[in-house]
């Protein structure tokens, strides 16, 4: 295990009821708030109601920035900005999942500089200042209500990019399970995936060479934590024990704990599935559960070892020849993807075999902006022909 500092400073407040203490939580941080949400489900589940007298109860100015998309866009971004330096708002408020909170940090970062938010996305300057963010997360997916990221899309050339700053890592997060009673099928399988996927891809694609077990299990124990959690879902939509697992495991999926002592990570499957949800609008655990075996199978050559111990351990693959095992792990989970009714292949979700040359061509782009040297557009080609 290499040297690591481990730096989370968002207060986690967890449980059924909790949201009501939003009010007191972004009252540590200024009057004036700008409230971030998506389409209206808030409104329709009554989430919207609560935060809104948690917030009126301690006598806080709100001004209110919806229309927030799953796929979140920078020229929205660039909406609030605007208007939160108009209004002087002094805290960012995010009720949603991952694609309103990376909005609303993207704001946050935004409001402190005159120059184009953009050029964050892109690395031509750092974030030196932001906004303080809360949130009430409504979806549990991404862990942005824990982490020091955020992704958007840039509408001109479909570029999907990510920032990354201890400055827009949310202060205090509500985390009620209660308010995933609603959330629907897909995007509860699809939620599963994301989770699952972000840890994978630290525990495939790390720079330590000696493995740690410690490590190791703590993503295998969450992977079949997310896994039962969301079988049961699917059957129990309104079990709040499943819902609670599912939340908490999400959140330390992609909060640095995985990856502690690990060294560098790379994350090829998110940077091609972003030119998926860019180009297509598609949900990003779709793109995911897509991708992700494809890029298992073109890997199999130099991570054998890893894929037979994940088959070993999460499915309780039996064969002893490592490829054996490995081969045997992706299958499984191609088809409990596919279990909980998310596609695996392109073409279910009519994106045909022409077009990989495009998607390839924007997934490159990526690939150069953030260093990954190894995928050239011939190798994430070859990736994606297997995914078709």
């Amino acid at each position: 295990m290499q040297s690591f500092i481990f730096e989370n400073p968002t207060k986690i407040i967890f449980g059924q009821g909790q949201i009501k203490r939003i009010g007191q939580e972004t009252a540590r941080f200024g009057k004036k708030v700008l409230l971030v949400y998506g389409q209206g489900s808030i409104k329709n589940s009554g989430v919207y109601d609560q935060v809104i007298s948690s917030l009126l109860e301690h006598e806080l100015l709100v001004v209110e920035f919806p229309g927030v998309r799953s796929n979140p866009v920078l020229s929205h971004a660039m909406q609030g900005i605007e208007i939160a330096k108009r209004e002087g708002v002094e805290v960012v408020l995010a009720v949603g999942g991952g694609s309103v909170i990376d909005t609303a940090k993207t704001i946050a970062a935004g409001v402190r500089v005159d120059h184009d938010v953009w050029d964050f996305f892109i690395f031509k300057k750092n974030i030196q200042a932001a906004l303080p963010v809360v949130t009430v997360l409504t979806i549990s997916a991404s862990a942005s209500e824990m982490n020091a990221a955020a992704v958007v899309t840039r509408e001109e050339g479909h570029q999907k990019y990510s920032i990354r700053s201890l400055h827009i890592q949310p202060k205090v997060s509500i985390l009620d399970p209660s308010v995933l009673f609603t959330l629907d099928r897909a995007y509860s399988a699809y939620s599963a995936v994301d989770a699952i996927t972000h840890m994978l891809e630290g525990y495939f694609n790390n720079s330590e060479m000696n493995p740690s077990p410690l490590q190791d299990g703590i993503v295998e124990g969450l992977m079949k934590t997310i896994m039962g959690a969301t079988e049961t879902i699917l059957q129990h939509p309104d079990d709040y024990d499943a819902r609670a697992n599912m939340m908490w495991a999400a959140t330390l999926a992609f909060n640095g704990l995985t990856t502690a002592g690990m060294g560098q990570v790379a994350l090829p499957v998110h940077m091609i599935e972003h030119s998926l949800s860019a180009l297509y609008d598609i949900a990003h655990g779709a793109g995911l559960a897509i991708i992700l075996p494809g890029w298992m199978k073109s890997q199999l050559h130099c991570k054998t070892g890893r894929f037979a111990r994940l088959a070993r351990e999460v499915f309780g693959i039996k064969a002893e020849k490592d490829e054996e095992a490995a081969l045997a792990g992706i299958e499984r989970i191609k088809e409990w993807f596919s279990l909980i009714g998310s596609p695996v292949l392109l073409k279910e979700v009519q994106i045909p075999g022409q077009d990989i040359e495009k998607i390839a061509d924007n997934a490159f782009a990526l690939a150069q902006v953030w260093g990954l040297r190894a995928y050239s557009k011939e190798a994430i080609t070859e990736i994606l022909e297997l995914c078709a």
